[in-house]
């Protein structure tokens, strides 16, 4: 499969080039880079390397989603709150720690 991830993890810019589907699956409608095109082997295992590393920080994404609002932040380093911040953060860290899966 085609993908613009794997097309930058191979170090293209999105200008580089132009994805479509026609419900057939991916291709690419034009190659506008000065560079080689890939072929789609070498586009799917740059996609896979990249998947391994969104996968990897997945618990990244799921902390922010739940951290304190930056709001929230100042707040608490004007109102004395800081260890209730640092409580409420260390048990959304506990709940996705890194590298294992919550």
């Amino acid at each position: 499969m085609i993908t613009s991830q794997g097309l930058i993890q191979l170090g293209f810019k999105s200008g580089d080039f132009v994805l479509r589907d026609d419900g057939n699956g991916v291709y690419i409608e034009e190659w506008l880079s000065n560079s080689a095109k890939p072929t789609t082997a070498e586009i799917e295992a740059a996609h896979a390397v990249w998947q391994d590393a969104y996968d990897a920080t997945e618990y990244a994404r799921k902390r922010k989603e739940e951290y304190p609002s930056i709001e929230e932040c100042v707040h608490a380093m004007l109102d004395d709150g800081l260890a209730e911040l640092q409580e409420k953060r260390a048990a959304v860290k506990a709940k996705y720690p890194k590298g294992g899966s919550a």
